[in-house]
């Protein structure tokens, strides 16, 4: 059987973060990341949205296992969904590892902690058609990794999200001897992080950015309340030596900074002096130029927090005069809206704003000369640009190009797609698509939630819901009872009593043209209803409101009534005599029918009197 190579683009592509890609060497199918995204503003009561898991429904007898690149949330934080219905083997580093394990347990209770294995830059796993190994890369957090796929048609390389930086320090370093050697096996396909591929200038090296946060630290007269991502390890080390520097004490507030921590100090990744941790009821009692709050905020993301403590909202902190808040993070081109909301509230409480990103550039990710250094030095035959919006996947091939690339193998893939090697011809062709759709995880549901609900959810945030709710007897063709209407986000009721007024004529008028003109039919009812009160309320308002009618039928159970009635007459007639059960509800009734006859007896005698 000849060999079979393909490189699976499951998630990823076009979009940021969400990390997920495979390669199919034979009939064994190596995934490469698990992550996650947080949703925009689009997404209505989305939490996160994951990859399609669909992928292992169909597959997932196939796949050998799962390896990660990092610790941060677009590359672990779909592995607790994914490990619910599959016992799929995870490799990591010692630190990648304990993340995902501590994110896996928030999700689910009980883990199978065998599923989990520690590998290490050493390391080389021998599978049935394929091996894989390791490699260090540089990010904003350690032990960071590139992954080998040592297939039949060549070595297929993903470095997950990387950078160049040759002042790192020792855990965060790119091994560039380990990728010269990479190079000499004959690279097939590279799968290279694009998401900073139009940044013209170099990023500072983190040298450089300790030493500006601890000149902002010392220079700072009252609070410092920091803003950063807790899963990266580099900033928040940074903070921790600049507070130390200052003669300050840090307070950890938020859970997942303070499980990250503790973890990352268990495994000497974090230094962390004693006695510069503080507790909460040391606020008190330490003054403000020796403080430092480390906020990062639900999932690791700090700005709603301080929107919190700004409005006087968050439940330990609140921003007062004096307080210099540090956003240690640079922020999405996503989220740039809420950053400047957020500085003005700050500002409004009497704080002020330092944004690291506004001095520094700052970013965890390849510059677009870093990704022709790495092109140059790999020498890949094909590029698969990952990681990255459309603009920046296009911008990375156009590198490519400079670089030397032909510009025939380099491919702008989506989410879906697969592609086959052909060994005769020596090209990737695209074939059958794989599930690439987003999963939307809203609370505990993973899945469930789709477009039709989200376009609905649209719909009731733009102009509300108009419920009608109305009672029928159908065998009489009547309305029972006078249509109560209601709305919630249309329009303030109390101020529009007439609109209320001729919305319930327009109800009686379509009901009563269905009694009339049409066998009855339920959904027939319901949708003319609907369709006469939309065009009522458009031509009144200039608004769509969802509009829910709720129809009720009065008569609807009569007959199981009547049965029960028949049943109870034929237990009473087959009973001996002398131990006849009279019906409660007939007895209450005569008693009323006799005292009423009574009253009306006794006032006629007292008259004749």
């Amino acid at each position: 059987m000849a060999d079979q190579v393909k490189i699976m683009i499951l998630s990823g592509a076009r979009e940021q973060g969400k990390d997920m890609f495979a390669v199919q060497v034979n009939d064994e199918i190596f995934v490469l990341d698990a992550g996650l995204k947080y949703p925009d503003s689009s997404l209505f009561g989305i939490d996160v949205v994951i990859p399609d898991m669909e992928f292992f429904a169909q597959y997932g007898d196939r796949v050998a296992g799962i390896f990660l690149t990092h610790g941060h949330a677009d590359s672990i934080g779909a592995l607790p969904y994914i490990l619910r219905s599959n016992n799929i083997p995870v490799f990591g580093s010692e630190l990648t590892i304990a993340l995902a394990k501590i994110d896996v347990k928030r999700e689910n209770k009980t883990i199978k902690n065998d599923l989990f294995h520690v590998i290490d830059a050493e390391t080389e796993i021998d599978f049935k058609n394929a091996s894989i190994s390791f490699f260090h890369t540089t990010h904003s957090i350690p032990d960071s990794l590139g992954i080998v796929v040592h297939t039949p048609a060549g070595e297929v390389v993903y470095t997950g999200d990387f950078k160049f930086d040759p002042s790192a320090a020792k855990n965060y370093h790119t091994d560039m001897d380990r990728l010269a050697e990479i190079q000499t096996k004959n690279v097939l396909a590279l799968l290279a992080d694009s998401s900073n591929a139009e940044a013209s200038f170099p990023s500072a090296s983190e040298q450089d950015i300790g030493k500006y946060v601890t000149n902002v630290f010392r220079n700072a007269k009252g609070r410092i309340i920091v803003a950063a991502k807790a899963s990266n390890l580099n900033r928040v080390q940074e903070v921790l030596n600049a507070a130390q520097s200052a003669g300050r004490r840090v307070l950890l507030t938020g859970r997942d900074v303070a499980k990250i921590v503790r973890t990352s100090m268990k495994l000497g990744y974090l230094e962390v002096p004693d006695g510069l941790l503080m507790r909460v009821k040391d606020l008190k009692t330490t003054p403000d130029d020796k403080t430092v709050i480390l906020e990062t905020g639900r999932m690791g993301e700090p700005l709603n927090s301080l929107q919190k403590m700004a409005t006087k909202r968050h439940s330990m902190i609140r921003i007062h005069d004096g307080d210099l808040v540090f956003i240690a993070t640079t922020p999405s081109h996503s989220v740039e809206t809420m950053v400047a909301e957020t500085s003005d509230l700050v500002y409004r409480a009497g704080g002020r704003v330092i944004q690291l990103g506004r001095n520094q550039h700052t970013s965890g990710h390849a510059t677009g000369r870093d990704l022709q250094i790495l092109i140059d030095t790999l020498k890949p035959k094909f590029l698969f640009p990952v990681i990255g919006e459309y603009r920046l996947m296009e911008i990375a091939k156009d590198l490519a190009i400079k670089a030397g690339m032909d510009k025939d193998n380099v491919f702008i893939a989506q989410n879906g797609d697969c592609y086959n090697f052909d060994f005769k011809k020596q090209r990737f062709y695209l074939t059958d698509p794989v599930p690439g759709e987003d999963t939307m995880i809203d609370g505990s549901g993973v899945g469930d939630v789709g477009n039709i609900v989200l376009r609905d959810r649209e719909i009731l945030s733009d102009d509300g819901i108009f419920i009608a709710v109305v009672t029928i007897d159908r065998k009489k063709k009547k309305i029972i009872a006078q249509p109560q209407v209601t709305s919630r986000g249309f329009v303030y009721i109390k101020a529009n009593h007439q609109l209320m007024r001729d919305s319930i004529q327009v109800i009686k008028k379509a009901i009563n043209a269905n009694f009339e003109h049409k066998k009855f039919d339920w959904t027939e009812l319901k949708q003319d209803i609907r369709n006469d009160l939309e065009k009522f309320l458009y031509k009144q308002t200039n608004r769509r409101p969802v509009v829910l009618p709720v129809v009720m039928e009065v008569n609807q159970n009569r007959h199981r009534a009547m049965q029960k009635k028949n049943e109870a007459k034929a237990d009473t007639s087959n009973k001996k005599p002398g131990h006849v059960k009279q019906d409660t509800k007939t007895s209450v009734k005569t008693n009323k029918k006799t005292r009423k006859n009574t009253e009306v007896k006794s006032k006629k005698e007292e008259k004749k009197d």
